[in-house]
């Protein structure tokens, strides 16, 4: 496993891997020093594609000592929460388009002793998490928009990350912010200078020829 230098977290996307592989892909990011796996599970309504569900976030869970991050991408999250923390969820971030409940169901996912996250989609002003900030463990910015991986960065989102940083001073939180979406070893640098703790990345891991040491590098930033 490769040394970490400082605060930045890296999270491989198991989206990108081989899912007929799912046990040796975690594997070998977690020996490549990964410091979180992150898990999109998508439900093909509140966005357009379907990925996994709750046995696979069980069977990962059994494979690695990594926390699982789950990201949820469904409509109407809070009908679920549940049933994703006793698979095993140890952070657990949820839309504030895909809910009327966001506060409600993120003290819920809190009181289960499970980290909470409130994301936002490319088109969603940042403000509209101010009030919710304080509550927080995570907040997860879509670089991209959400349902598929392998997308390009919007370089937006560079602004964006300013703005969160901005706005976790401003409410006196200490959330971690989090950054998912066209991450490669050419903008990681930009993206944690604008702000991110938490780098979110796919095709950018599973598909490098040393993904140990792309991994290095980000923890270097």
């Amino acid at each position: 496993m490769q040394t970490k230098k400082n605060n930045v977290m890296v999270a491989p996307s198991i989206l990108s891997a081989d899912f007929g592989r799912m046990n040796e892909e975690v594997e070998r990011m977690d020996k490549c020093g990964a410091d979180v796996v992150h898990c999109d599970v998508m439900d093909g309504i509140f966005v357009p594609n379907i990925t996994f569900g709750f046995k696979m976030i069980a069977d990962i869970k059994k494979k690695t000592k990594l926390p699982l991050d789950v990201h949820l991408m469904i409509d109407c999250p809070e009908r679920y929460v549940e049933r994703f923390i006793d698979a095993g969820a140890d952070w657990l971030t949820i839309h504030y388009e895909a809910t009327d409940i966001l506060i409600p169901t993120l003290e819920k996912i809190k009181k289960r002793g499970v980290k909470c996250g409130a994301v936002i989609s490319p088109d969603t002003p940042v403000q509209v998490l101010r009030e919710c900030f304080p509550i927080c463990d995570i907040v997860l910015l879509m670089s991209v928009y959400p349902g598929f991986g392998g997308q390009k960065f919007i370089e937006k989102s560079l602004g964006r990350m300013s703005e969160l940083k901005k706005l976790r001073v401003e409410t006196g939180s200490g959330a971690l912010l989090e950054v998912d979406g066209g991450i490669t070893a050419d903008n990681a640098e930009a993206i944690v200078r604008a702000g991110a703790d938490v780098l979110v990345a796919g095709n950018t891991l599973f598909s490098a020829q040393d993904p140990a040491a792309v991994i290095n590098g980000f923890h270097a930033l």
